[in-house]
This record gives C-alpha cells, sequence and structure tokens, in this order.
C-alpha cells in the first residue's frame, strides 16, 4: 500500500526542493555554521563516496568496469532522490558526483585503492568534527537528525544558493 510515505516514515512526495530547503536552513542561520557547511558537507559526500568506493567488489562486477562499485550504485540511488526534487538540482547534483568519482578514480589509481579508503576515514572524521562545531556555534542540532533525508539535502542546499547566484531555475 503506497501512502505517499518514503522508506523514512516522512511524506517527502509532496516536499517542494525550496521547502526542503527552507527546513534545512531552519538550523543554518549562523554564519560560521554556514562557512563550515561550504567546506564540509561537500567532504563528507566526498569521504561517504571514497568509503563505499574502498569496499571491495566481486570479480565478475569489477571485470566489467572499475566504476562499478557501492560508490558509484549508492550515487545513482542518491540520483533518483534529486531527480524526484528537481531535474535542474539533479543535473548540477550529477555534475558534482561525477567529479567526486573522477577525484577518487585518480587519487585510486595514483596512491592505491588503500589509499582511498585511508584518506576517505581521515576526510569523514575531519568533516564530521567541522560540523559538530558548527552546529555547536549554531545552538542547533544537525538537520538529520530529524530526518536523514537532510543528509541528501544538504549537497543540494549548498548548490541551490549557486543557482540563485547564476540565475538558474530549479
Amino acid at each position: 500500500m503506497n501512502d505517499g510515505m518514503d522508506p523514512f516514515g516522512t511524506d517527502t512526495m509532496k516536499k517542494t526542493a525550496d521547502e526542503w530547503f527552507t527546513e534545512y536552513a531552519e538550523s543554518h542561520q549562523n554564519r560560521f555554521n554556514k562557512l563550515v557547511h561550504w567546506i564540509c558537507v561537500p567532504a563528507i559526500a566526498a569521504s561517504i563516496a571514497g568509503l563505499l568506493w574502498a569496499v571491495p567488489m566481486p570479480p565478475a562486477l569489477r571485470d566489467v568496469s572499475p566504476l562499478i562499485n557501492l560508490a558509484t550504485i549508492a550515487i545513482a540511488i542518491s540520483m533518483a532522490f534529486y531527480f524526484r526534487l528537481s531535474i535542474p538540482l539533479a543535473v548540477g547534483m550529477l555534475a558534482f558526483w561525477m567529479t567526486v568519482v573522477a577525484i577518487i578514480a585518480a587519487y585510486g589509481q595514483r596512491a592505491g585503492d588503500g589509499s582511498v579508503l585511508v584518506a576517505s576515514v581521515i576526510l569523514f572524521v575531519v568533516a564530521w568534527i567541522g560540523q559538530f562545531i558548527g552546529h555547536s556555534v549554531e545552538g542547533k542540532k544537525p538537520s538529520f537528525f530529524q530526518d536523514l533525508q537532510f543528509l541528501l539535502i544538504g549537497p543540494a542546499w549548498l548548490l541551490h544558493f549557486i543557482y540563485r547566484r547564476l540565475n538558474i531555475r530549479y
């Protein structure tokens, strides 16, 4: 039975991008916290992709393409969320994810796949420390404590500022 609720138990089918961004912005008013988010949100997203990239894949999949891995699978799934939210935002997020994948692939090829894991763990920990410092200064908990989907909204929220600056409708 489809009652309009997603797996997270929220009625997201009806939320617009602007509604998500307004709700996300409630705990992102402090200038310092916003600056921290411009650095740490993309870093966290990239580090999660790197962590997933480092998970060994079965040889049958790995032999098809080195780009078939848990990171690219997770990105593909997240893209369904973004396309449902807004096609222009999804295009921007796709460009972001393609850049992240290119960086991870190049780094892995140059430094070795084990280095991707180590760098991703370090980046993940440092970026989350930054996030929690930002939210401590803000005096409000991170939005994802309210709804896990805010983990996907964070990067799109930053992108919406870029779109507004460039006068791109989303």
